[in-house]
């Protein structure tokens, strides 16, 4: 009998539909050769610094650096209360270790998410409390499709192969925990005034403000200048127009409009000859398959709303469903030893598009290229179709199935016109350019409807007499660089700062990215992000980005410049991933950070005194809302909750601001929910949503069950 442990519940439950014959018991499916077993992502996390030493339970300035001797884990705290251990983790993680002992079990397979924090998860629980004597073998997959599942168990490898993946998990926890838990503590004793949330300080997060931060001041600083064109409309000897822009010098944009205007009275009723004409026949390609960091940028860019950690768990809810493979991939193209399965995967999906006569399957290098995959080959979709979506999921399928079809259909092609006209007028000095194309080809643009915006010019021939039967000149103004949206963010970030002009050229060069040479992983980037927002560094409006007053404040006066430095943090980025890659070493890693934390704790210390964020704490108004329903007592607005004054006493009471329940709705308790509930014992709640994405009104009552004690809602429909 072998054990797998699988990261989630859901990737259990896939492996054991997979297997067949397995039956549901606590924690665990049970079949004839396997028992699979799950985690719920991290069972066990770091120390917090007070479990090392009780000193660390209150920030002392004389108390850092602190760097412990040995780094050590504990079972995963409850997130509503750190001081307790999760309940449901600690019985999981339980019933996995009696599993591990079972005198039938002979070996233990690692399931967990082909990555470094996957790899992480799974030793972490299966080497927990020492060695493992039992053999431990790493099942590696990028879908978790049923045949896949079977292939993948023929195929498993040793555990102990997969010790750089580890290492490099192991040196980015342990990195990320030393750096955030010394910068944000000192940085926060010394520029914070007053108690609340920390100034947090991290490896990734600080480069990552520090791109919003620069273009903001770029758009800060920047100075309109106006400029003038010149624009003629002229005709053919068929009577039909187009239009023409004035260029002199290889510039059409000029800063004094008094000469334009004088060109404008000349050129009027003349006319010009036909003096260049160039026909080119140009082939377009499809954008490349996804990657995590440009499915973010396009959904985000296409779509109201999103954010790139929506995007991320969309996918991941897809992934976990088995309808495409593993989201969390730097790559843009698929390994070689795909061609087969892609092949079939293909003929699953082209049966759904009209045009499906067109779509054939080609092994192209575009596609299929090994050197441009790391770990995990771009995003596609498997051979299972969708039975249901809800409207977020279908957004996010059918741009990856539409981006993997888009591969195998035809080349567009269009053909490209430039003319040139000339006057035979010594005081026009320039010429006039105008250029158009045709599309000849619509090939993959077909899948999503692609429009060109380019226009179509007449058949005019070299040396052709035209006239000029209009002209303009135009005013314009320099425009300042766009705020970052997080397409654009999520671009710097993946590139590391290198600017790019073209999206192919961008595309090509992504390849020179799997070195490792990067702000973040796929995996973190969205994460990062968030958390931006979270601790109010920066603000959205719209997609737009921009740096709040206090991560200003932040950007210039944090005195470990280093950490802004997108080449200092693209460089660490580098050395995890060739720890990865078994070409660097976790114990040099380490030792540079740990020195750089050291030296970075003393200069924060050495700094000048100045305030960064004074924390203001508001007085809560105490409002009552209704009466406790379990002792009489009053009901009030908390900051997780609304609950009850007699809580010291003993009383339970609370509706939770995060509820589950609620969540799954997109809702959110508010004042008023509380109050109608505590007075009539139930709500009328508008703008409910359904698991289809519709939405819909309830009435929801809180109802305490009498056997367990416990309090759970109730739904029920207006007749």
């Amino acid at each position: 009998m072998k054990l797998i442990l699988a990261e989630k519940p859901s990737v259990a439950k896939n492996i054991a539909d997979a297997l067949k014959n397995t039956v549901k018991k606590d924690g665990y499916f049970e079949g004839t050769e396997y028992v699979i077993t799950w985690a719920f992502g991290h069972l066990v996390e770091l120390y917090d610094a007070k479990d090392y030493d009780s000193k660390m339970a209150r920030w002392e300035m004389e108390n850092f650096p602190f760097i412990p001797k040995e780094f050590q884990y504990k079972v995963k705290s409850n997130p509503r209360n750190r001081k307790q251990t999760d309940g449901g983790v600690a019985k999981q993680l339980k019933i996995i270790h009696q599993l591990i002992k079972r005198r039938d079990v002979d070996a233990i397979i690692s399931a967990c998410d082909y990555d470094r924090e996957g790899q992480l998860i799974g030793d972490s629980i299966i080497y927990r409390g020492g060695s493992q004597t039992k053999p431990v073998y790493r099942l590696l997959l990028n879908e978790w499709t049923p045949a896949e599942v079977i292939q993948g168990l023929e195929q498993i490898k040793p555990n102990q192969t997969m010790k750089p993946l580890r290492d490099a998990g192991i040196s980015r926890q342990w990195a990320d925990w030393v750096i955030g838990i010394n910068l944000t503590s000192v940085a926060t004793l010394k520029y914070q005034k007053g108690q609340g949330k920390a100034l947090n300080i991290g490896r990734v997060l600080l480069p990552t403000l520090k791109i919003i931060y620069d273009r903001d001041k770029e758009i800060e600083k920047f100075v309109p200048e106006d400029y003038f064109k010149l624009q003629a409309t002229f005709q053919t000897s068929g009577e039909e127009t187009y239009e023409g822009t004035y260029t002199e010098d290889k510039e059409d944009k000029f800063k004094q409009k008094d000469r334009l205007e004088e060109l404008h009275r000349i050129i009027q009723g003349k006319q010009a000859i036909v003096t260049d004409k160039q026909v080119q026949k140009k082939k377009e390609f499809p954008p490349f398959l996804f990657n995590l960091s440009n499915l973010q940028g396009y959904i985000t860019n296409k779509y109201k709303g999103w954010t790139s950690d929506k995007v991320l768990k969309v996918a991941q809810s897809l992934y976990e469903k088995k309808l495409i493979t593993y989201p969390r991939t730097s790559s843009n193209a698929l390994e070689e030893s795909l061609v087969g399965k892609t092949a079939n995967v293909l003929k699953t999906h082209a049966l759904d598009f009209p045009f499906n006569d067109e779509i054939k399957f080609m092994k192209s290098k575009r596609v299929f290229n090994n050197a441009k995959v790391e770990s995990h080959s771009a995003i596609i979709p498997t051979y299972l179709k969708p039975k249901r979506l809800t409207k977020d999921e279908s957004i996010v399928y059918n741009a990856i199935r539409n981006r993997f079809i888009m591969q195998f259909m035809p080349i567009a092609e269009y053909e490209e016109t430039k003319l040139m006209m000339k006057m035979d007028d010594g005081e026009v000095k320039g010429a006039f350019h105008s250029k158009g194309r045709v599309q000849l080809i619509e090939g993959w643009k077909k899948v999503e409807n692609i429009q060109s915006k380019d226009a179509i010019l007449p058949a005019v021939q070299l040396n052709e007499t035209v006239l000029v039967t209009d002209s303009k000149v135009t005013k314009h103004v320099t425009k300042p660089p766009k705020p970052h949206t997080e397409k654009t963010l999520l671009r710097v970030m993946e590139t590391c700062g290198k600017s790019y002009k073209e999206e192919e050229e961008i595309e090509e060069m992504l390849g020179s990215i799997l070195t490792g040479f990067s702000i973040g992983t796929p995996a973190t980037r969205a994460e990062t992000i968030k958390k931006l927002k979270d601790v109010g560094y920066i603000s959205s409006t719209g997609k737009n980005l921009s740096c709040t007053t206090l991560g200003c404040k932040l950007v210039e006066t944090f005195p470990v410049q280093q950490l802004f430095d997108l080449e200092f943090t693209g460089r660490l980025e580098k050395v995890l991933s060739d720890i990865q890659k078994g070409e660097a070493s976790k114990k040099q890693f380490l030792t540079t950070i740990f020195h750089f934390t050291k030296e970075s704790v003393e200069t924060i210390k050495n700094s000048k005194e100045v305030i960064i964020n004074e924390v203001t704490i508001k007085q809560s108004s105490n409002e009552v809302l209704g009466k406790c329903p379990q002792c009489g007592g009053k009901i009030i607005e908390g900051k997780k909750g609304f609950g009850c004054s007699n809580w010291k006493s003993g009383c339970k009471f609370v509706i939770w601001k995060n509820d589950k329940y609620l969540q799954t709705m997109k809702k959110k308790p508010n004042k008023t929910m509380v109050k109608q509930i505590l007075k009539g014992n139930k709500a009328y709640v508008r703008g409910l949503t359904s698991k289809n994405g519709k939405k819909f009104n309830a009435f929801l009552s809180y109802v305490k069950n009498t056997d367990s004690g416990y309090y759970s809602w109730q739904m029920e429909f207006k007749k």
